[in-house]
Order: structure tokens, then C-alpha cells, then sequence
């Protein structure tokens, strides 16, 4: 048994799924089945087992199984550093998620302490293509593995800007209403700003052809402005100066035109030295699936133990040679990886090292078989 696993999983009204109930048995999890009939959902569950919105960034009640509005739940059993819990997060309608943690309520906070996942999912595809706003929850994402208490540095962050911000818009110009903002700003921007270089240097330290067998290309990563030449205050005091001297400018923008939700991520295909966004297809893909493996061999050394994956529809992209690599590298980490695609040919090297779970539609309902 991996050291971090589910053993049990719940689903019930949830999405397409009014219940499924799987066993589990810590080997990585190969899912097949039509498009549409409900795998991907099953993802989003394991991902809700984490902090933050899942995989699809939904909301609560978008969560929950049609027609009916009955709420839904999710349950789970975790094995996590020889310890055994029982993990339960659930929305009611008209209410937020609630979680439970060993049946006592707890915070989304609690879950990232108890178990890392990591998720791969097609939308993050034109992730090097998009806007730098979908760069930056990546990387926080991948830091927040690291560090669970950078979601509540990035929350107090926001919330101190978007006062800042109303404050600007109504062309409020008496320096004692910003100072406080400022500080609070400036302090929680510098526990970002930091714990995002940390999880670059960890980043850069698991990846390279030595850690991954050569397979898959590596990334060079930096953090950059999003507007070329504008400043990245470093520092706590830094960034309070640069608040208090940008009023001017952001009051005339209506907005705060400095910090850490100004920088943006770039990544470099070493070997080529060409910039992620020059790529091909195949290459950026390659180069987001090198990421999630250097993130999670990272983690493994860190936690202790090595993450859950989701990958949604990851085998599709590859060929048979570098999906036989994949594989070979979730089981060496000893990764309990849920994967997804619609025929089970895309797992034939897998085989005898995963548990296959047939996913079936029948008038709108889910229905998920054991198939070896």
C-alpha cells in the first residue's frame, strides 16, 4: 500500500454520478469509458479532496447531480503516513462546502496538510498560449503543494488589494486610508513572492533528464513582469515603497499596477531554447507533463510521500513510447494516479499495474464497473 492513498471513494449526487462507490487499493487508477459518460467527474471529486474549487474552478452548486438539487457529497478514505482518515466534503443547497475531517468539521486548510494531489487537465493545454492571470494560479498551485498556507498569504493579498482598489476608483487621496492597506499588502505580497521562488528552486532541482529517464523535456522557469521593464519590488519594505509611490499612477488606472498579481511565469524548453509559447502542440503538452512529474518527485521528498495525480485525458497525446514512460515513472514514484481515456488500449502498459474502472451512461446516470 502507497504511503498516501485512497482506499475507499464515495460519490452521491454528484454530477453524473447519483452513487458510485469504489474500492480502492492504492495502485494507479486507469479510468475508460465514452466521452461524457462521467470519468472526469470523477476526478474533480478526488480534487475537491484538496483546497481550493477542484480541477474545474466550479461552483458549489454547479456540483450538483441534475434534475434533483438535493446537494451533493463526496467521501473519502485516505491512508497518509501510516495513518488512516476519514475525509467528507459536501455542499447542501443554498449552502457553501463544508468539510469533515475524522467526522469533526475542518477547514479546506486541513485537507492540504493531510494528503498532496496534483492535476493535469486538457483545458491547461493553452496554458503557455493564454493570459498571464492562468500562469500564475498554475504556479500557485504547484507552490500551494509545497506550502498549503500560501492560499491564505494570496487570499489576504487579494483581499487588502481589492480595498486599495476601491479606494483608487473613488480618487480617495489621503495617504492614512492606504497606509494600513499598504503594509498589509506589501506583507503578505512578500510571503507570496517568496514561496513562489521556493517552489521554482524546487522545481528546478527535481527536473532534469538524470530525474526523469529523458522522456520528457525540461523546463527552465522564471518569474517575470507582465509588462516588460516594470518593476518586481523584492521584499516586504520594497513593495510598500513602490505601493506609496504608484498612488498617482494607480489612481489614474483605477487599480494597483504593482505586486506580485503583476508577474507572470515563463518557461523555457531547455533543450531548444525556445520559449514554452513557441512550441508545438505535442511539446507544450510534454513540457506541462515534465512539470507535474518534478513537482511531484519534489513532493515525495518533501511530504514524505508521493502525491496523487489526476491526469484527464493525458495518454490521448502521447505515443505509445512516452505513455510507456509515463507509466513507468507514476509507478516508480509509487504515485496513486487516477487516469482517464476512452478505451483501454491507451493503459495496455499499464497492465497488471493498475486498477481499471469502466465508466457507462445509462439515461443520464454514471455507472462505473471494475474491469481487472
Amino acid at each position: 500500500m502507497n504511503a498516501l492513498c485512497l482506499t475507499s471513494l464515495t460519490l452521491a449526487q454528484f454530477r453524473s454520478h447519483a452513487r458510485t462507490e469504489l474500492a480502492l487499493d492504492g495502485r494507479p487508477v486507469a479510468i475508460f469509458g465514452p466521452n461524457g459518460a462521467g470519468k472526469t467527474n470523477i476526478l474533480e471529486a478526488v480534487s475537491l479532496l484538496s483546497p481550493g474549487r477542484g480541477l474545474r474552478r466550479a461552483r458549489a452548486p454547479d456540483m450538483a447531480r441534475r434534475p434533483g438539487g438535493l446537494g451533493w457529497k463526496v467521501a473519502a478514505e485516505l491512508q497518509s503516513l501510516g495513518r488512516t482518515h476519514e475525509l467528507e466534503t459536501r455542499a447542501l443547497p443554498g449552502t457553501a462546502r463544508e468539510v469533515r475531517i475524522d467526522g469533526k468539521p475542518a477547514s479546506q486548510l486541513a485537507l492540504g496538510r493531510l494528503a498532496r494531489i496534483l492535476w493535469l487537465v486538457p483545458s491547461m493545454d493553452r496554458l503557455w498560449l493564454e493570459g498571464a492571470e492562468g500562469r500564475r494560479r498554475f504556479l500557485d498551485r504547484m507552490t500551494m503543494s509545497f506550502e498549503p498556507d500560501h492560499a491564505g498569504a494570496v487570499l489576504s493579498y487579494e483581499k487588502a488589494m481589492r480595498e486599495r482598489n476601491r479606494l483608487l476608483r473613488d480618487q480617495v487621496r489621503d495617504a492614512h486610508w492606504y497606509e494600513a492597506l499598504e503594509r498589509q499588502m506589501a506583507e503578505a505580497g512578500a510571503r507570496v513572492a517568496g514561496n513562489r521562488h521556493m517552489a521554482l528552486r524546487r522545481l528546478a532541482a527535481a527536473q532534469g533528464e538524470d530525474r526523469g529517464g529523458g522522456a520528457f523535456p525540461v523546463a527552465d522557469l522564471a518569474l517575470i513582469p507582465v509588462e516588460p521593464g516594470a518593476d518586481m519590488p523584492d521584499g516586504a519594505e520594497a513593495l510598500a515603497q513602490a505601493l506609496a509611490r504608484g498612488r498617482p499612477r494607480d489612481m489614474a488606472a483605477g487599480r494597483t499596477l504593482a505586486g506580485p498579481h503583476r508577474v507572470d511565469l515563463s518557461a523555457t524548453y531547455r533543450a531548444k531554447a525556445m520559449p514554452a509559447r513557441e512550441c508545438s502542440t505535442g511539446e507544450q503538452k510534454a513540457l506541462l507533463i515534465s512539470l507535474i512529474l518534478a513537482n511531484a518527485r519534489a513532493l515525495a521528498e518533501d511530504f514524505g510521500a508521493a502525491p496523487i495525480l489526476l491526469l484527464d485525458e493525458v495518454a490521448a497525446h502521447l505515443d505509445a513510447a512516452r505513455r510507456a514512460a509515463l507509466y513507468d515513472q507514476i509507478c516508480a514514484l509509487g504515485s496513486q494516479a487516477f487516469l482517464t481515456g476512452t478505451g483501454p488500449e491507451l493503459f495496455a502498459e499499464l497492465s497488471g499495474r493498475a486498477h481499471l474502472l469502466e465508466v457507462t451512461e445509462d439515461d443520464g446516470n454514471s455507472l462505473v464497473a471494475d474491469a481487472g
